[in-house]
């Protein structure tokens, strides 16, 4: 019992406050096989040190302001689109009539130079807030072909970190020949200039890849998943080939 309150309350210390403000992942902290997980250290002879014991990291938690599908019909016409109200629950307000929320797409401007939108991204003048202006986006909704025919339809939210996650969904394909389920489910990592160091997830590389990175002056700062990509490929046989993200609430399949 002692085993199970130290483990329960490191997931209060870090997941837990006021749900009217913060997005408390309480179907994944009650998810019983990763309680089970949990308490794969216990030792019934031994105590557990506090030290040793860290939060649990609930997954499955949905995505708090990007949506993407990708689509493609039986007559081989492809649909790709990402859409946003940028942060959670955007400005927090709602429209009169139709009960929809509004976005908070104009911290996606630079406010001025230098200064960091909430994601971290750093803007210039050229990105300046302006009256009828379009604010600067990493929505990447994207759709390949090749010799004219269709051959992939591609796209994830993420934030900044959507352009790498498209970027390197495609390169798998493309340049390691991996299926698209294994592309997609391929561990990913994010620069994004500033900080200057590498976003990567824990599984994104082997210890002696950090090391040599690191030896090359490279910073590695690990982070959650990247991305939640859902992608289709044209295999050669004209079947088409699903690569839903397993990050996400979705399974791997094959059409």
């Amino acid at each position: 019992m002692v085993e199970a309150e130290r483990r329960v309350n490191a997931d209060w210390a870090e997941h837990l406050g006021n749900n009217d403000f913060y997005p408390v992942p309480i179907k994944a902290l009650l998810n019983v096989d990763d309680l089970l997980k949990r308490m794969s250290s216990f030792d019934a002879d031994k105590a557990s040190i506090s030290e040793n014991i860290s939060a649990g990291e609930p997954a499955g938690i949905e995505s708090e302001e990007t949506t993407h599908f990708s689509v493609v019909d039986a007559e081989g016409s492809a649909v790709s689109i990402t859409t946003t109200i940028n942060g959670s629950y955007g400005n927090k307000e709602v429209d009169g009539g139709g009960g929809l929320l509004l976005n908070n797409e104009v911290d996606d401007f630079s406010a001025k130079p230098g200064v960091l939108n909430m994601f971290g991204l750093i803007g210039a003048e050229a990105n300046a807030i302006k009256p009828g202006k379009r604010m600067l986006s990493s929505m990447t909704p994207t759709i390949l072909e090749k010799k004219g025919a269709l051959f992939m339809v591609v796209g994830t939210p993420g934030g900044s970190t959507i352009i790498t996650s498209v970027f390197q969904v495609i390169l798998n394909i493309l340049e390691f020949n991996m299926t698209m389920q294994a592309a997609v489910s391929a561990a990913r990592f994010h620069h994004k200039w500033k900080p200057d160091a590498i976003q990567a997830s824990r599984d994104a590389s082997t210890a002696e890849t950090r090391a040599t990175l690191k030896e090359m002056g490279h910073e590695i700062r690990e982070r959650p998943p990247i991305g939640r990509v859902d992608a289709i490929l044209m295999l050669s046989n004209g079947r088409l080939a699903g690569g839903p993200e397993r990050r996400g609430n979705d399974a791997e399949s094959v059409f």
